[in-house]
């Protein structure tokens, strides 16, 4: 061994706790500050820290930060002692001085005679030259980001021209922009002015018409007032005339007598005269009523022009106004659309710069994955250099055997074969992982010759160059067992998709010394945790002996090689793993459920589970424990975290565990979880079959034949599932809250019967009254399949008798049936208009033929069919019932209905309610309408039901039976009060309204039947 330096007096003096205390007093700084890949180097040559503690501080993803990592490098040197603390300071002088000198207190000195002796001079020198060689590729890397840099930055130095080029442009068309905004101003305020003057214009215009209308008004007044000067002219001349006249006659009756006759006629003549001057009176006082008449609607016209125009005026502000506002808001389109170029220019440009950074991940990418393929390259080129070295190794031990031979013939023949056997049985050493970090001494190989110590030597000295190429080998031997087994599941841990097909490692139980190299009938078994345990800790003993290699070569003599079973591959890269699962539950934590998968979520430290690398991530698919009567063995990929957690507690011993790697989906559970989004990995619908009352607070309330969302089945730890209400239309999630679990439901439904059953002394009620309590459903236990609604107790039983010989009998004593408090549906929603059912039957052939004379609605026909496409027909499954309506050989088909279904119409059935199940195997989905009748509403169909020759009370018996049956139909239906309609016309809209509601809503239908 080289000479050890000297140690420094001032660290080395300092108790361990001194130490320790300075470094976690600087514990913050020293965790921001250091990168822990250039301190492992040194720490390893130390001997302070070992491989695989380096590759656990640099490489395992529990760490997802350099701070995580380097304060995980410090607990582990402080479970060194005082080593790692000096170690960890020597480190610090190299790489991180002012660290150094912040903890310590001195200037960092890098002197040989200033450090410990916790490594060689030889070795110390090999550390500080690659750790000059990584400073060199720091530096290269750095001058290379350097010139990246420069290039970026004459790339942008570009861009900014182009920028300022583009901004001067912008602030040209800003001024133009300006300039011609000042001209539309302009523009503007000429159009007011011209405004302005066509309104005086128009208001002197209307002034000349007022006074053309009061000249007008004053010239027809004084017409009127000639007319009546003229009148009175003519008045006047006829009174002077009539008095001239009258003094003539006196005159001439004076001078002769005329006749009497004459004389009373020209009286007559004066008195007609009279009369009509009375006339003109009168004429003329209903003119000058007239006249004000016409002066008052004179009066209105004007107040009338006078309105319309002061509104024509607000009208001429308003347009001035809206014209502004047009103004601006033109303005603020063209600045948008200014805006929006920008802003489209700048997304061109960070599109192109993400693209760019897409480029620059997929080359790096691809980088990584060349690297990656050239490791596994030089992993397979090293390991067939250890199988050559190997090879190498046997012939020098059968050289070596045939020296001793000739050397050994004078001697004699038993001690010659006893030499000869003991060679060959050295030459089978079991593949065990060597101590390269510790090599034995010279004294340790006293009794090895000079051959077999030169030829160590050589191999020690490739085990020290593979070193650095491979952080998992630390010597020339093939690793062991539990070594290849650690690094595949290490392996799936870092990479999952690295690997296709993992394998199944499988060791055969040693049987003793009677075992022979040539026999080919060995039993093989899976995996076993403590064997492997046994054969480690026997093979560190044997090395750490001083005869270890002599003891490694004997060893082959009392037992017989492990061997290993080609591995076994298994799709979807699912691994079985069998140990000791001793209340597995407390060794495992698991989350999920039926819609993402189980998943373990935590793993106790130092168990059998954490000893088989199960990790956080990791799916169980399938779980195996047959010490269990009957045995345990369930898939868990469909079930729910109820479940799952069921069958897991009942695991208390050896076991099977299916396994994968499920990384990506482990995380987006755990990022849903986190977000608060969800609270399980459980989703599924189911159908409520009993009534549920609201009894606290958070608990849902909830209707028989209610549709509801499961989304956890143990919600809060409880052993409650949280639900929500469905929307009917688009399937969102409504109310939440909490709703018993399937075990106490189906006690609230039991005793929920029981609690009727008492109370039924009272006549029945009629139906279509209250709200209906209970829908009874039967399952038969023996035929259920796994899923959510399926107990684990359930689930475990079925599966071992489906194992052993799928017989179906039934595990209970007492009944192969149970009453089903909620049923497990699946969405539909179908384009096509949907088949109808009305229920009762004869309901529906009351309404059939009205029904066929609206638009979308015909009646099925049934088909015509000989017993060849009969038999044809049912083989296929497109038999829906027979046509009772028209006899033998005639049948409701799927052709019959998919063909009114494709023109768009409705298809009117009439068919029984057991024909549900047919059609839903079809794919088709009909719309049931169940109308509640009672003696009331039967008298109301009464001349309906006399022409299908049925009284009412057979027509109210069928009602009731064709009403339980509805309990068993696999879907949701419609169902229209008796006091909701009064005649058979009102019942048509209130059918129809609904036939048009159920298309709308979705389909929801039973997995398997009741």
């Amino acid at each position: 061994m080289a000479e050890l330096c000297r140690v420094d007096s001032t660290l080395t003096t300092l108790d361990e706790e001194r130490l320790w205390d300075m470094l976690e007093s600087h514990r913050c700084k020293i965790v921001q500050s250091i990168c822990p890949s250039r301190l492992t180097p040194y720490l390893r040559q130390a001997k302070v820290l070992g491989q695989l503690d380096e590759e656990e501080v640099l490489h395992s993803p529990r760490f997802t930060n350099s701070a995580m990592r380097v304060g995980h490098l410090l607990d582990l040197l402080k479970a060194r002692g005082k080593n790692g603390a000096v170690a960890f300071l020597e480190s610090l002088k190299f790489h991180n001085p002012d660290v150094y000198t912040l903890v310590t207190g001195l200037q960092p000195d890098i002197d040989f005679s200033t450090f410990s002796g916790l490594m060689e001079t030889s070795k110390l020198t090999e550390c500080l030259a690659g750790a000059i060689s990584s400073l060199q590729e720091e530096l290269a890397q750095e001058k290379a980001q350097k010139e990246v840099l420069l290039r970026r930055c004459q790339q942008l130095k570009e861009h900014l021209g182009s920028a300022e080029a583009r901004a001067e442009g912008l602030r040209q068309l800003e001024a133009d922009h300006s300039r011609m905004k000042r001209e539309v101003s302009a523009h503007f305020h000429e159009v007011l002015k011209l405004k302005d003057e066509m309104l005086s214009l128009s208001m002197h215009y209307s002034n000349a018409l007022r006074e053309k209308e009061l000249a007008a008004t004053r010239c027809h007044s004084l017409q009127e007032e000639l007319y009546l000067v003229k009148q009175e002219l003519q008045r006047a001349s006829l009174v002077s005339s009539c008095e001239r006249e009258s003094r003539e006659r006196s005159l001439r009756m004076a001078s002769d007598l005329e006749p009497e006759g004459e004389e009373l006629n020209r009286l007559k003549e004066e008195n007609e005269k009279l009369r009509s001057m009375t006339f003109s009176l009168v004429e003329k006082d209903i003119l000058e009523q007239s006249l004000d008449e016409a002066r008052e609607s004179k009066q209105e016209l004007v107040n009338r022009i006078h309105s319309l125009r002061e509104r024509a005026a607000a009208a001429e502000r308003q347009q001035k106004q809206y014209w502004e506002e047009k103004e601006q808001t033109l303005l603020q389109f063209r600045k948008t659309q200014v805006d929006c170029e920008l802003y489209r220019e700048k997304m061109t440009t960070l599109q192109g710069q993400v693209a760019e950074l897409q480029k620059e991940r997929d080359q790096a990418y691809t980088a990584r994955d060349r690297a990656q393929m050239e490791i596994s390259q030089r992993l397979v080129e090293k390991d067939a250099l250890r199988r050559r070295v190997f090879e190498l190794t046997e012939q020098v031990c059968e050289l070596r055997t045939q020296l001793r031979r000739l050397q050994a013939e004078p001697s004699g023949g038993p001690k010659q074969e006893s030499g000869a056997r003991e060679l060959c049985l050295r030459g089978k050493q079991r593949l065990v992982r060597m101590h390269a970090m510790c090599p034995p001494d010279d004294s340790d190989c006293s009794l090895l010759s000079s051959t077999e110590s030169r030829l160590w030597w050589d191999l020690m000295s490739t085990s020290s160059r593979e070193q650095m190429d491979s952080f998992r080998s630390s010597s020339p031997m093939p690793p062991s067992q539990q070594s290849l087994y650690k690094r595949v599941a290490e392996d799936f841990l870092e990479d999952p998709d690295s690997l296709s097909f993992p394998e199944v490692l499988e060791v055969c139980r040693l049987s003793g010394a009677t075992g022979d190299d040539t026999d080919t009938d060995l039993e093989y078994e899976m995996l076993d945790g403590t064997d492997l345990y046994q054969s480690e800790d026997s093979l560190q003993e044997s090395s750490r002996s001083p005869n270890a290699s002599e003891r490694l070569c004997l060893s082959a003599r009392s037992s017989v090689p492990v061997r290993r079973r080609p591995a076994r591959k298994i799709l979807s890269q699912v691994t079985v793993l069998a140990f000791q699962g001793d209340a597995l539950l407390e060794q495992i934590g698991v989350i999920g459920g039926n819609l993402t998968g189980i998943f373990i979520h935590r793993v106790t430290p130092g168990s059998a589970a954490d000893e088989m690398a199960l990790r956080p991530g990791t799916q169980i698919m399938m779980v195996d424990y047959k010490p269990t009567e009957p045995s345990l063995r369930a898939t868990l990929e469909n079930t729910t975290l109820e479940q799952a957690v069921g069958l897991l507690r009942r695991v208390n011993g050896s076991c099977y565990l299916s396994v994968k790697i499920n990384t990506e989906g482990y995380k987006n559970l755990i990022q849903d979880l986190d977000a608060k989004v969800v609270t399980s990995g459980d989703s599924f619908y189911i159908r409520v079959n009993l009534a549920m009352q609201r009894k606290g607070g958070g608990e849902l309330h909830a209707h028989c034949n209610d549709v509801l969302h499961v989304t956890d089945t143990m919600f809060q730890g409880r052993s409650c599932w949280h639900a929500h209400h469905v929307n009917p239309y688009t399937m969102k999630d409504l109310e939440p809250g909490t709703i018993p679990n399937y075990s106490q439901a189906q006690q609230q439904l039991l005793a929920l019967i029981q609690d009727m059953t008492q109370r039924r002394t009272a006549p029945r009620k009629p139906s279509g009254g209250p709200q209906k309590l209970v829908r009874i459903v039967s399952v038969d236990k023996a035929s259920i399949s796994p899923g959510p609604l399926s107990s684990s107790f359930d689930q475990g039983q079925l599966a071992s008798g489906r194992g052993e010989g799928g017989s179906r009998a039934c595990l209970w004593a007492e009944s192969c049936f149970t009453l089903a408090p909620y049923t497990l549906v699946h969405p539909h929603r179908p384009a096509r208009p949907r088949p109808v059912l009305l229920v009762p039957r004869a309901v529906g052939k009351i309404l059939s033929k009205k029904l066929c004379l609206l638009q979308g609605f015909k009646q099925c026909p049934a088909e015509y069919l000989s017993q060849e496409e009969y038999t044809t027909w049912n083989q296929r499954g497109d038999i829906i019932q027979e046509g009772e309506a028209i006899g033998d050989h005639h049948w409701v088909t799927r052709h019959a209905v998919e063909s009114l279904m494709n023109t768009g119409t409705h298809a009117l059935l009439d068919v029984r309610l057991d024909s549900v199940r047919t059609l839903h195997r079809m794919d088709i989905f009909p719309i049931i309408i169940h109308v509640s009748v009672n003696e009331k509403t039967a008298k109301k169909l009464r001349k309906g039901l006399q022409r299908l020759g049925t009284s009412e009370d057979q027509f109210l018996e069928a009602a009731r039976q064709e009403e339980g049956d509805l309990d068993r139909v696999p879907c949701l239906y419609s169902s229209l009060a008796s006091d909701s309609w009064s005649d058979p016309d009102s019942l048509l809209s209130c059918v129809r309204l609904a036939i048009a509601d159920e298309q709308k809503k979705v389909v929801w239908t039973e997995q398997s039947p009741c």
